[in-house]
């Protein structure tokens, strides 16, 4: 165990953590030249496309350290013949991303130690302090590295100054480095093993395994990553799940190289998977613990948290047989991105379907892109929302997560909103048109500070519902991609808020509702109406597109008809002919409008959150 080292990467979105984790594999030989790619552990098609890590990836590499001589009093086991020592390193590469960080909360605790990594000419910004945070809660040894020095834009000596601030640690303590050039690789390889504690745990305790992730395959069922906390696990040992109380042979165990090693054993401290031909998604779960069935653990590993969505959509297949395709297709999903939740729905407009928790905009688009990628289903979103108690007036709640759920306005006495506790980091420069974004979104500013210079830290309460649409994307624009920004539920206030109909042909349309406040309503509506207009194809019929809240229409636009001109045969003649053929037209018009249904198509329920 001394010479096992567990550490994972963390950063803000786009400071190199998988170039540099790309180095590390090559250093220690782990990837061999024809295998090596950029982005070796990011294997989904999304993350390639995009530039991002989505999930989270442990890999095994074995470094023989040339500076740290074997142990005295050790048997040299865990030494190479020419004297050097060899040590297992077991990285997990994390997601930067805002969306993602229930993923980093996983990795970090199956790990003892942190690379954290600073973009040399970006400084810190809002996930860094965030998973910095997050880490420290766990009591990981804390790697601070500078990362992209090759830039021409680069300002090592500045951000060593916030890094000093931050961690308050020596600034000989911080590496150089540079995962492009491979600069300053063998040096955080050193410091991985000199400053990261081996793991904690007792080879002869009851087996305590952590399950971390999970993915599913159609051929040997489902497999789970986990980290030996304490004990031993062998091949062909009967095991039990402590939360689902099933038992199972381990088929097959391992550790995670490039591609799945088995072993005959996985030892404390180490992190592997387990293969037992698990078919139903159910049985495994993120955070539960493997132990014995003969010699079992008392209990389960604790402090492992539930997830907490914070933007809701309903998800329906386009065609309504494909229902129970799309059921297995969550559950598959859910499997290896714990952070999806799920459950049953129906829509009067679009059937059954589910009504989805995600983490964030960016997650339900990354959910919608997978579904159609790997299951091949068609689905259409409705707008996403968030979660509201409603108060009756005998002092009941109830949490609505859809506008659809709604009681009648007449028996509620208020509706309380979640409300966000926002962190945004910027340059000095932007705090005007920053604040006017926030405080246009209903924030309410609680305190700002500067962590150096010219970079400031902005802290606003801020309604969830209002940042749930575009927020993060205009103050990308506003800040030309300088401001970062991070946010955790803080809690619920009661507001002003209503539920806003779009009518068609004066029939509503469910999945189109949405709560929002009575301030934006008016402005709100129009700008809807306006974009249906433009997005609905044009009927035989005048279609009326209004929003109204109640019986109150506070918008209306119009979709003229396609008509075709009947009169084109008449030339000349007397005008009750072509008085006769027009009257004609308008009779089946009327008759097709009461008829006719009018389809929308996907892009309009795209387009709402596009409104501006």
């Amino acid at each position: 165990m001394n010479n096992i080292r567990n550490f994972c990467i963390i950063a803000h979105i786009d400071h190199g953590k998988s170039t540099l984790a790309d180095r590390l594999l090559e250093y220690t030989h782990t990837v061999d030249a024809k295998n090596m790619q950029e982005q070796v552990l990011d294997d989904m098609e999304l993350e390639r496309e995009r530039g991002i890590t989505i999930k989270s990836h442990a890999i095994q590499m074995e470094y023989k350290s040339p500076t740290l001589s074997p142990l005295s009093g050790e048997d040299g086991t865990g030494s190479t013949p020419d004297g050097e020592k060899l040590f297992i390193l077991n990285l997990i590469d994390t997601p930067g991303h805002v969306d993602f960080s229930y993923e980093v909360s996983r990795s970090i605790a199956a790990c003892e130690g942190a690379l954290l990594i600073v973009d040399a000419a970006q400084g810190i910004q809002a996930q860094t302090i965030s998973n910095l945070y997050m880490a420290i809660e766990n009591d990981l040894e804390i790697i601070p590295v500078i990362n992209k020095i090759d830039l021409p834009s680069a300002m090592p000596e500045e951000v060593e100054d916030q890094i000093v601030e931050l961690l308050g640690c020596k600034r000989e303590e911080i590496i150089r480095a540079s995962g492009k050039t491979g600069e300053g690789v063998n040096e955080i390889l050193d410091a991985i093993v000199q400053r990261i504690p081996p793991p904690q745990g007792d080879p002869d305790a009851p087996l305590q395994c952590l399950i971390f992730d999970s993915v599913f395959n159609p051929f040997r069922g489902i497999i789970a990553y986990f980290k030996v906390v304490n004990g031993v696990i062998h091949k062909g040992d009967l095991v039990k799940f402590i939360a689902t109380e099933k038992e199972y042979d381990a088929d097959e165990v391992g550790v995670l190289k490039l591609e799945m090693s088995p072993r005959n054993e996985v030892r404390t401290g180490d992190v592997g998977y387990i293969i037992s031909g698990i078919k139903a998604s159910k049985e495994v779960r993120v955070g539960d613990t493997i132990t014995h069935v003969k010699k079992p653990a008392l209990e389960a590993i604790a402090g492992f948290e539930e997830v907490k969505p914070m933007v809701f959509a309903g998800v329906y297949p386009i065609d309504p047989e494909e229902f129970e395709n799309l059921r297995a297709s969550l559950e598959k999903l859910q499997l290896n991105d714990a952070s999806l939740t799920f459950q049953p729905e129906s829509s009067v407009a679009l059937g059954f379907g589910f009504r989805c928790g995600f983490l964030g905009l960016l997650h339900m688009e990354i959910i919608q892109e997978r579904l159609d990628r790997e299951f091949n289903m068609d689905v259409i979103t409705t707008v996403p929302n968030v979660s509201y108690k409603v108060y009756d007036k005998k002092g009941n709640c109830t949490e609505v997560h859809n506008p659809g759920g709604l009681p009648d306005p007449t028996l509620i006495d208020h509706i309380e909103e979640p409300y966000i506790r926002a962190s945004v980091i910027t340059q000095t420069t932007y705090i005007g048109p920053i604040m006017t974004l926030c405080l246009g979104k209903r924030g309410i500013l609680v305190k700002q500070e500067y962590i150096t210079g010219n970079r400031i830290e902005i802290i606003y309460d801020m309604p969830l519902g209002e940042i749930v649409i575009d927020f993060y994307d205009k103050l990308k624009s506003i800040s030309k991609g300088y401001a970062s920004f991070d946010y955790h539920l803080h809690d619920y206030r009661p507001g002003k808020l209503v539920k806003l109909d779009i009518l068609l042909n004066g029939e509503p349309v469910d999945a189109l509702s949405t709560l929002t406040h009575f301030d934006n309503s008016v402005s709100f509506g129009r700008r809807m109406c306006e974009k249906l207009k433009e997005l609905i194809p044009r009927q035989q019929f005048d279609v009326a597109v209004q929003a109204a809240i109640g019986a109150k229409i506070i918008a209306r636009e119009t979709i003229k008809a396609v008509r075709k001109d009947v009169t084109a045969k008449c030339y000349g003649g007397d005008i009750t002919r072509k008085r006769k053929l027009l009257e004609k037209q308008k009779e089946g018009k009327k008759r097709m409008k009461q008829i006719g249904t009018v389809e929308v198509p996907q892009k309009a329920f795209l387009a709402v959150l596009k409104l501006d």
